[in-house]
């Protein structure tokens, strides 16, 4: 997504997008944990319904050619895997897209009926974990990877692998990647890696 986070786009559905930048702004500047964000933004979320999702889902600000990147990646017998600290309701819906796996922290079902369960929000650390543990279930090993990522939630799996690329990521992120892409494209970011530039189809 350029600019913008699921929490972001979810909570402009419910019309709460200040709520949640003061949110955004303690989790990035004064160092709130993840699973008390996500406590919080399901006290804003309380009245989420699953049509709100999609909108939020389908309204996103998503790079181009994310379908098509994974096509490929699909083609060479590669694999690829979303792993983000957004809600699991959100992030599992990139599997529609091409992904192998899409994993999020971990909510309740929408409409909410329970609350959030902090053992179920990923921090940077669970990053790390399960993309292990995908390369495992895959067969490959951290030498074999390479993580896209735009945010400081992405530091420690940038260190975990060999080759890393920060997209649309401010200095904090882009110093720790090999590469770095911004625009609005994954197409050009994945050209980095590949040398190979992926043809645009229209849409």
């Amino acid at each position: 997504m350029r600019g913008s986070a699921a929490a972001v786009e979810i909570s402009r559905q419910l019309g709460v997008s200040a709520e949640i930048a003061e949110l955004e702004r303690d989790f990035l500047l004064h160092g709130l944990a993840p699973d008390e964000f996500a406590v919080r933004a399901r006290a804003l979320w309380s009245q989420l319904t699953q049509a709100q999702v999609t909108a939020a889902f389908e309204g996103a600000p998503w790079l181009s050619g994310i379908e098509e990147v994974w096509a490929d990646i699909r083609s060479r017998g590669e694999y690829c895997a979303v792993i983000s600290l957004s809600p699991d309701f959100y992030v599992e819906r990139l599997l529609a897209w091409g992904a192998h796996a899409a994993h999020g922290s971990r909510w309740p079902a929408v409409p909410f009926l329970e609350p959030v369960e902090r053992a179920g929000i990923l921090n940077a650390s669970a990053k790390v974990r399960i993309a292990d543990r995908l390369c495992e279930e895959f067969g490959l090993g951290r030498r074999d990877c390479v993580a896209y990522g735009d945010s400081m939630s992405d530091a420690e799996i940038f260190a975990a692998v060999p080759l890393s690329v920060a997209v649309n990521a401010d200095h904090h992120v882009s110093d720790l990647a090999v590469l770095a892409y911004r625009g609005g494209d994954l197409r050009e970011a994945y050209a980095l890696v590949t040398n190979e530039v992926l043809p645009v189809i229209p849409e």
